[in-house]
């Protein structure tokens, strides 16, 4: 059975980029996923696509076309990928009250250096989450996107954390008092949270906060 053009595209960019659907792709070069579908029927690879894929993945574009090497215009050492994607979910992270904005739809992808993630945590359990909410000020401002490695549960005295309290979300720092646990926000007009030993048992530790991205307003 003879592949397609538009099909060996689809396998060399997921090979190249890590991509897994359809979906993915679409979100990556910011289109809806029933352009991906029009563009495969007709057979074509729009050249915004390419030029796309080459300014946020280095993909030589003749490669991407033909499958003539090399696949990089810099050259990467031998298995390495030189980007991953991490997905980014549309529920938020309060610094505040609490969000009850849980879902764990995923609204798109972000691409990072696969050699900068690993030095961050475990490739494959990251994730990206908006913050709303004042309480965790200076640190973290309404608006920012944390990075969460969810492997990541031990927890360290200090540090941020994304957590879950029943039907609420939200970043704090944590701390280990005898059978307690603290929640504590960087804001001083947010009182500590303190969770006693049998409430300690039903906490979710989502995972740990690794990397902010603020927007200059």
């Amino acid at each position: 059975m003879t592949i397609s053009k538009f099909e060996s595209f689809l396998q060399r960019v997921f090979e190249a980029t890590g991509f897994s659907s359809q979906n993915e792709l679409a979100a990556a070069i910011g289109v809806n996923r029933s352009a991906i579908t029009q563009a495969r029927k007709k057979g074509s690879i729009p050249d915004k696509w390419i030029l796309k894929l080459y300014r946020l993945y280095g993909l030589n574009p003749d490669w991407i076309e033909t499958g003539i090497e090399p696949v990089f215009l810099k050259k990467l050492k031998a298995g390495e990928t030189e980007f991953k994607t991490v997905p980014k979910v549309k529920a938020r992270l309060c610094a505040g009250g609490g969000s009850f904005e849980v879902g764990s739809e995923i609204q798109g992808y972000y691409s990072f250096q696969e050699k900068w993630l690993r030095k961050k945590g475990n490739l494959g359990t990251m994730i990206l989450m908006d913050v709303f909410g004042n309480s965790m000020e200076p640190a973290l401002k309404d608006g920012d996107t944390v990075m969460i490695d969810v492997s990541q549960k031990n927890i360290l005295a200090g540090v941020l954390y994304a957590v879950g309290i029943e039907d609420v979300i939200m970043v704090k720092r944590l701390e280990k008092h005898p059978n307690k646990l603290v929640l504590l926000s960087d804001n001083k007009d947010y009182a500590p949270i303190y969770l006693q030993k049998e409430e300690v048992d039903h906490i979710r530790i989502i995972g740990k906060v690794i990397w902010l991205c603020r927007e200059l307003k």
